[in-house]
């Protein structure tokens, strides 16, 4: 009996996937978590108007989704002062991630990331048969100067930079980032992954002309949205790129119900700036438990706040498996030195109270578990 024929480059991959979702978790331990502050989700959930409009559109789920996403992508054209073509729409920034790197990486072609950074991304890169170079944070962020160094020796097609960070939180200015991309080499593609901005102080988000060929702008309805099950993302860039995703995209690969929810999300500013003021207190509140047992954080510019656990990889996750145990799912960097800190979600008081109430037990597990 025959075999499927594999690619070299695939059958050469390990049988993993970038995450462990939390309902595996769940599985495993028999019970729900009692507070599920680990995927950087919005627990304060999507605006009530997107929530009444994806259930007066779920009589009509028989039909497929424009695969145009003519509406949504005029009302985030309007919203960004360019014009639809400058626009896609996709499966998340995940389904963009893997978009992208279909559309420009052939086998053996150069890519660049830091190390430690969202994994998605180096997912689809190796699963394209891609040559994925890293570079190293740098003081806890990715090193933008750094990457794009390595990008003029490596000849590469494409930079994954995100700003904020995700899984440090960290962030640079928008000035910093315009300067940046006068160095980049020619022919290679800043991906720039904004899915946290709008949770970021003012200043942080460059001033990018729309047309700019030199760099591409994902963000995302998942987080401050709060519409992370609805997996849609976005995409800002010049137009004779964006026309060229409709050569590889799947057309039919976005939800009806959830392009409707994103534009009636769009709209509601009144309910994404309460969120983002809930989320600011519950990053203090992170903080402060953190402080109350005698570790610091990083500063942060998302829905997250990144927690130094003050020793190495090790006790970070034996701190995480003590957390888990307890029924509080979060989750934690995966690469030295950034692995010694775990990494908590904002969540709302009776999440944080939860994650308060059993912090000092884990902390005490993970200091009485032998080393290895």
């Amino acid at each position: 009996m025959s075999n499927p024929r594999f690619p070299d480059h695939i059958k050469a991959l390990p049988d993993t996937v970038p995450f462990v979702g939390p309902e595996v978790q769940e599985r495993a331990l028999g019970s729900p978590f009692s507070a599920r502050i680990g995927a950087n989700e919005s627990v304060f959930g999507p605006s009530p108007f997107a929530i009444a409009a994806m259930q007066d559109a779920l009589s009509e789920i028989w039909k497929y989704g424009d695969p145009s996403n003519h509406d949504l992508r005029a009302a985030l054209a309007e919203r960004f002062n360019c014009v639809p073509g400058n626009i896609i729409v996709g499966e998340g920034i995940d389904g963009l991630l893997g978009y992208t790197v279909r559309l420009l990486v052939e086998p053996g072609d150069a890519v660049v990331t830091s190390l430690g950074a969202y994994p998605t991304f180096n997912y689809h890169v190796t699963g394209f048969g891609g040559a994925l170079h890293t570079v190293p944070y740098r003081s806890d962020k990715e090193d933008i100067d750094a990457l794009i160094e390595k990008a003029h020796e490596v000849d590469a097609k494409l930079i994954y930079f995100a700003n904020p960070d995700n899984p440090m939180g960290t962030w640079y200015s928008g000035i910093h980032i315009e300067a940046a991309l006068d160095r980049l080499p020619e022919g290679t593609l800043l991906l720039l992954d904004e899915a946290y901005i709008e949770f970021a102080p003012e200043g942080t988000e460059p001033k990018i002309d729309p047309d700019d060929p030199r760099v591409i702008r994902f963000r995302t309805f998942s987080k401050a949205y709060g519409m992370a099950g609805a997996r849609v993302g976005y995409g800002i860039g010049a137009p004779n790129l964006i026309k060229a995703y409709d050569k590889i995209r799947n057309h039919f690969g976005m939800n009806r119900v959830s392009q409707i929810g994103a534009l009636a999300a769009l709209q509601d500013t009144a309910w994404l700036e309460a969120v983002v003021r809930e989320v600011i207190e519950a990053r203090d509140e992170i903080e402060r438990i953190a402080r109350d047992a005698g570790l610091r954080t990083l500063p942060s510019a998302t829905n997250f706040v990144t927690v130094d656990c003050g020793r190495d990889g090790d006790y970070a996750r034996a701190v995480l498996a003590a957390l888990i145990e307890e029924g509080i799912f979060v989750r934690m960097p995966g690469v030295a030195p950034q692995d010694r800190c775990i990494r908590v979600t904002a969540g709302k008081a009776e999440d944080l109270a939860a994650f308060e109430r059993v912090f000092s037990k884990a902390l005490a597990k993970a200091s009485a578990a032998p080393e290895r």
